[in-house]
């Protein structure tokens, strides 16, 4: 029977996370036995200590058991917290010794959404794939350059390491875990009884793009809200670059230095949020909303957007535009 610890972090931490993982780990034991079998998993909410924590003030969670006292653990699962990060590290650095520890001893560890900035501070993320809730993703670059942030991935799998995207993609890494421990058949029940989507692998068309701003270079800004202010029109790097007084290497350079994008990739990604909002409305077709948003060729079109939101512009269209 493998070892299940759901950390109850003190703090503002995601209720959801701790109950919905222990709801579907304990599913698939009653599942198992159901058919015959024995159950798969022994799940306990492990705490620093056995007080109660209102986590922001409307539900509160006790502990079952704390650190001290877990001698051996095969899954350490860290729930979302939602404070600010130093606040978290400071409430919660007893934690940090210990599931480094359990990782050397063969442990493996599980972060959600957000929390993947908590086992970061661990070192455990330095060259490994990641992913976290994408609205952090820069600013989960600026603190742990280290780590291999992918946030378009809504599961990450990497020497015993697992992360999830943001808010509900835990359901997608929970489900990909009991395939993992358990078998194909039974995640597949999972899936369809929590009615979740088992194959969906991208948080790509629930991104919004908002360019990043938060650097300090006052030429690439000025660059950007040109390019937002003029995306429907033909926007060339030269012309920019003359905008700018810059050599065009130059303007390039400090460009993708500030905002992790190449010149023609930041338009592109303008043009298709511009093009997301309108499809979202559902008025215009497919094609108005190409015209609209400054592309001529529907085939260049299609493979842009594909390739920003892992959707076709009908297939975002129809999931994304109102019911009625």
């Amino acid at each position: 029977m493998k070892h299940i610890s759901i950390l109850i972090p003190k703090g503002h931490v995601s209720v959801v996370n701790i109950a919905g993982t222990h709801q579907m780990l304990t599913w698939v034991n009653e599942f198992r036995k159901e058919t015959g079998r024995d159950p798969l998993f022994q799940i306990q909410l492990v705490g620093l200590d056995m007080e109660a924590d209102k986590n922001g003030g409307l539900f509160a969670t006790r502990p079952e058991i704390s650190i001290q006292n877990v001698k051996k653990t095969d899954l350490i699962i860290i729930p979302a917290i939602h404070d600010d990060f130093e606040t978290v590290v400071k409430r919660n650095k007893d934690f940090m010794p210990w599931i480094v520890g359990h990782y050397k001893e063969g442990a493996e560890i599980v972060s959600l959404c957000v929390s993947s900035f908590f086992l970061a501070a661990t070192g455990l993320l330095d060259g490994k794939p990641c992913s976290t809730h994408w609205q952090f993703a820069n600013v989960f670059k600026e603190h742990f350059p280290k780590a291999i942030l992918t946030d378009e991935r809504i599961v990450t799998d990497s020497d015993g390491i697992y992360t999830s995207g943001g808010a509900y993609a835990f359901t997608n890494l929970v489900i990909y875990l009991i395939e993992k421990y358990a078998d194909r058949e039974t995640a597949v029940m999972a899936a369809k009884g929590f009615m979740i989507d088992i194959e969906r692998g991208s948080q790509s068309p629930f991104m919004v793009f908002s360019g990043q701003k938060n650097h300090k270079d006052d030429m690439v800004l000025k660059a950007q809200e040109y390019i937002e202010q003029n995306y429907k029109d033909k926007i060339s790097v030269n012309d920019l670059c003359e905008n700018m007084a810059l050599s065009r290497r130059t303007f390039e350079r400090r460009f993708k230095s500030a905002t992790s994008n190449t010149v023609l990739e930041y338009l592109q990604r303008v043009k298709i949020e511009a093009a997301k909002k309108e499809l979202e409305k559902g008025r215009k077709t497919v094609n108005e909303v190409m015209y609209e948003v400054g592309y001529n060729d529907a085939k260049a079109f299609r493979d842009v957007f594909r390739k920003i939101t892992s959707m076709s512009p009908r297939q975002y269209q129809v999931k994304y535009m109102p019911a009625i």
